[in-house]
C-alpha cells in the first residue's frame, strides 16, 4: 500500500485494485471539522481547494484509463491475437456439434437402438470436450487479462502519484458518486500513460 501525505490526511493508494481512498487520523479529522469530505460533497460549489486546510482534491477516471489509453489498447490487441485462433478452434468445434445434433435429429427415427444410443454418446462426449474447451479457454483469458490489467494499473499508479507530488493534491479518488470536472486529472493520466517509457 503506498501513501501520500500532507495537511494531516492520507490518500491510500492500493496498488493491487488501483483503488484509491482518503484515510484521515481522528485527530486530523477533528482538526479540519471534515472539511474534507464536505467539500467533496459540495464539489460543485467547492474549488479545488477545501476548507481552511487547502485541501486540494482530484478524481481520476479508471474506466476511461482502461479504454483510452495506448497501453489498454495495445494490451487488448496483444490478448486478441494471442486467443484468436483458440476463440476459433471452439467456434468450428461448436459449429460441429451443432451439425452433429442437427444430423443426428434428422437421422434419429431410421436409426436402431444401438446406433442411437452410440450417436447419443458421440454427441455428450464432443459437448463434454467442447466445454472443457471452453473453460479452460475463460480461465486462460480472465488469467492474461488480469496480467495485462494489473501491469496497467501499477504503472497508472506511478503516474498519479508523480502527478500527485508535482501538484501538490492531499487525496486523489478514483471512485466518486459525483465529482466536479475540473477536478478529473484523467486527461493528464491518460497523456502520461500515453507517452514513450522513459
Amino acid at each position: 500500500m503506498n501513501f501520500i501525505t500532507r495537511n494531516g490526511l492520507t490518500a491510500a493508494f492500493i496498488a493491487a485494485s488501483g483503488v484509491f481512498a482518503l484515510v484521515a487520523a481522528p485527530a486530523a479529522l477533528a482538526q479540519n471539522n471534515f472539511s474534507a469530505a464536505a467539500s467533496s460533497a459540495n464539489a460543485s460549489n467547492a474549488p479545488a481547494t477545501a476548507g481552511t486546510s487547502g485541501v486540494r482534491i482530484a478524481f481520476v477516471n479508471t474506466d476511461r484509463l482502461l479504454r483510452e489509453s495506448n497501453p489498454a489498447k495495445v494490451a487488448q490487441a496483444k490478448l486478441e491475437q494471442e486467443f484468436s485462433k483458440r476463440e476459433k478452434d471452439i467456434d468450428d468445434a461448436d459449429a460441429a456439434l451443432k451439425t452433429a445434433t442437427d444430423n443426428f435429429q434428422r437421422d434419429m427415427p431410421t436409426l436402431s437402438d444401438s446406433q442411437r444410443q452410440q450417436r447419443q454418446r458421440q454427441l455428450a462426449d464432443m459437448d463434454r470436450d467442447l466445454q472443457r474447451k471452453k473453460g479452460e479457454f475463460q480461465d486462460d483469458l480472465n488469467a492474461r487479462k488480469q496480467e495485462e490489467l494489473q501491469q496497467i494499473l501499477d504503472r497508472a499508479n506511478r503516474v498519479v502519484k508523480q502527478i500527485a507530488e508535482s501538484q501538490h493534491y492531499d487525496v486523489i479518488l478514483q471512485e466518486a458518486v459525483y465529482a466536479n470536472q475540473r477536478l478529473d486529472i484523467t486527461d493528464q493520466v491518460i497523456q502520461a500513460l500515453n507517452a514513450p517509457a522513459k
